[in-house]
């Protein structure tokens, strides 16, 4: 059916000058002699209306020939050329007409040598000629083939969607997308959908994202007049009508596009896009909620690339819609909890990332804040109030877990940014009861490591919201409560740390690791705290108890390197005591009034303690130490170098390379050495 559509329009073209009123029935007379061949088929009486109607559309003018001349065989080629050349001197313009459009009808040629031996005799008036039985396909199939994506088509469009002030160029690129689509997705989900173009090929799906990426936002903008930056809504422009169906159906596309790419450079790019075209999702909320929940789902599972921009868009969309914003923190909060239910090295940066996202979220609007933070930690109360009033295994499992412990350090966080606010202030005091009543529901050996988890929380909350917070005596307890003069059962293979465990297993519990360990936490947690309140007035009261508690410690422990450790924080805290008791014999304020009080211990503070000093020099060692294991420095150091190995020589390679040895003498006083050792040479070689 492809060569019948040509066929036609070029008997139009030829037949432009030449006007011949044919009857139907001599058109059937010309089809028949020329289709000789026995699987050939009769045209269809509607493609005779339309070559007749052809003919009559030019009547009214002459023919430059006989009617004779006019039917001619394609196998006589001298004829036809010589027809052209006539057509040529004629109609010139016509000529130049064909040349631009036309030129396979002036390249005309014949190939004698045919494989199935066709006759291709047809009359001048381009019959069209019927190859097959399936020929009633082939419209079909010429079409398919038309509205496959090329690279010719997809420059095209590049070129005029910049120019073209329509909406036609845009409404094609969305249906590419469209098409782009139905590559990606499963054949059941894409088994009902349809499209106008077709897209083979990685080479083309790649193109056709690039363009709708790089063109299709600026092009919808110029469109409806929105300028850059500007925040004027677009279903309040005047041609939105004539867009809105192509952007929701973009959208959309866009969508299952994201949920369906697996690539990460795939999903970063059209993040991007879809951060460029967010200040139009506010026209189509059902569409935008859809699009929000899949992009908390990237920002939860995804590489941390990917994650990075689909939080940026999801910050962008929720920013300026109460309603978006509150569907977001659910969400968000939901999969936070729901990924952080293990914390190992793989994925603790990702649960970082996801817990200072969500402050970020929940600090852009601190009333609506407040409402979630209340409801979460009201949440944790009841958890933790069932575990102390019920005393059974599978309430304690509810607290000690890694969900309930990541739930109060993202609380503690977002209290330590927001305490200062009026709004925040009021849930600081139940956050703190509730951190203090689980380290006191189960207070054995083996969940020390929940404990300095949960004493973290607190002091990171004391030092960023600056309030006081009694942390100190679930610090140093520990020195009281555990016999650190038991002999060790097992030697660690590794040391043992505490960042990704919450419960110590009775092997743990036996090995030396777990008391080196615990030591530097207690020693590592201790100088944090007293750092933080080493410019209070009341910190010799505050250090008095401590002090009792670690000479105690020292006085029944018997390990030298424990002591020593401990002692060195005792004596800073001593230091640092005298300093405070120092500084407040020159004090001639009243103690009543608190903001001269305040006033001078910030002053302290800018000035610098003896423990805060130290605290500086020794955290940058900490954190240098702490870099190099999450680097694995000292495994690369003790990485063995390829080195070249000397060959051993032969007996006789050493003979042969003795007696080429020359000492060159001098007048030194070295020359009684250089002599004996010439000896000493002739007597090996010998």
């Amino acid at each position: 059916m492809g060569k019948k559509k040509i066929n036609l329009k070029h008997k139009k073209k030829v037949l432009k000058k030449k006007v011949v009123v044919e009857e139907p029935s001599d058109v059937e007379e010309d089809i028949e002699e020329c289709e000789e061949e026995p699987a050939s088929e009769v045209v269809n009486s509607e493609e005779e209306s339309d070559a007749d109607q052809s003919t009559e559309l030019n009547s009214g003018e002459e023919l430059d020939s006989d009617e004779d001349e006019a039917d001619f065989t394609y196998g006589d080629i001298n004829e036809h050329k010589k027809s052209l050349e006539k057509l040529k001197e004629s109609d010139p313009e016509f000529y130049k007409f064909l040349e631009e459009n036309d030129k396979e009808l002036l390249n005309f040629n014949l190939s004698d040598e045919d494989d199935d031996g066709e006759v291709q005799n047809e009359s001048q008036v381009h019959v069209p000629q019927l190859d097959s039985d399936e020929s009633d396909f082939e419209d079909e199939d010429s079409k398919g083939k038309e509205n496959n994506i090329t690279f010719k088509l997809l420059k095209k469009w590049q070129v005029d969607i910049k120019t073209d002030k329509s909406n036609k160029t845009i409404n094609e690129l969305a249906q590419a997308l469209h098409a782009a689509l139905l590559l990606v997705l499963p054949e059941e989900e894409s088994s009902g959908t349809v499209s106008d173009y077709k897209v083979e090929g990685s080479a083309i799906f790649n193109g056709v994202v690039q363009l709708c990426v790089l063109e299709f936002g600026p092009a919808v903008k110029r469109f409806l007049g929105l300028v850059s930056g500007s925040k004027e809504k677009p279903h309040l422009c005047k041609k939105f009508k004539k867009v809105k169906r192509i952007l929701k159906c973009y959208f959309e596309d866009l969508l299952k596009l994201l949920s369906g790419v697996a690539s990460a450079n795939i999903q970063t790019v059209l993040l991007k896009h879809l951060h460029y075209m967010s200040s139009m999702l506010i026209s189509f909320p059902n569409v935008t909620k859809d699009i929000l929940k899949q992009l908390i789902k990237i920002w939860g599972v995804s590489d941390e690339g990917v994650r990075v921009i689909a939080f940026f868009c999801i910050l962008k969309i929720s920013r300026n819609t109460q309603s978006l914003l509150d569907t977001a923190l659910k969400t968000m909060f939901i999969t936070y909890v729901k990924n952080s239910k293990f914390v190992s090295p793989s994925s603790l940066p990702c649960i970082n990332f996801m817990r200072r996202s969500l402050v970020e979220m929940f600090a852009l609007d601190l009333n609506l804040a407040y409402q979630h933070v209340f409801l979460y930690i009201r949440q944790l109360a009841i958890h933790l109030r069932n575990a102390m009033t019920l005393n059974k295994k599978e309430n304690i499992q509810a607290v000690y877990n890694w969900q309930f412990i990541n739930s109060l350090q993202l609380w503690g966080n977002l209290l330590s940014v927001t305490c200062s606010k009026p709004q925040m202030q009021q849930l600081v005091y139940p956050f703190v009861q509730v951190c203090l009543g689980t380290l006191r529901l189960v207070p054995t050996t083996q969940y020390y490591p929940l404990r300095f988890h949960v004493t973290q929380i607190l002091i990171n909350l004391s030092r960023d919201a600056d309030i006081f917070v009694p942390v100190l005596p679930f610090i140093v307890d520990v020195l009281d409560n555990y016999d650190f003069n038991k002999k060790h059962q097992k030697v660690s293979m590794k040391p043992l740390k505490f960042n990704f465990v919450l419960r110590l297993s009775k092997s743990q519990l036996v090995e030396n690791g777990f008391k080196d360990t615990l030591i530097d936490t207690i020693y590592d947690q201790l100088l944090e705290y007293m750092t933080i309140q080493s410019s209070s007035i009341a910190f010799v009261e505050l250090a008095l108890l401590t002090k009792i508690q670690i000479k105690k410690f020292l006085k029944k422990c018997k390990n030298p390197n424990y002591v020593k450790k401990i002692k060195q924080a005792l004596d800073k805290i001593e230091q640092n005591a005298q300093f405070i008791e120092n500084e407040r014999k020159k004090l001639t304020i009243n103690l009543a009034d608190f903001k001269q009080l305040e006033a001078h211990e910030n002053q302290i503070k800018c000035n610098g303690t003896p423990l805060s000093t130290y605290y500086e020099s020794w955290s940058k060692m900490r954190n240098q130490k702490k870099r190099k294991e999450a680097t694995m420095n000292d495994e690369l150091g003790e990485y063995n170098l390829p080195t070249t190995k000397k060959r051993k020589l032969k007996n006789s390679e050493v003979k042969q390379k003795n007696k080429d040895v020359e000492f060159v003498f001098s007048d030194s006083e070295d020359d009684e050495e250089s002599q004996i050792l010439k000896k000493k040479v002739d007597i090996e070689s010998d």
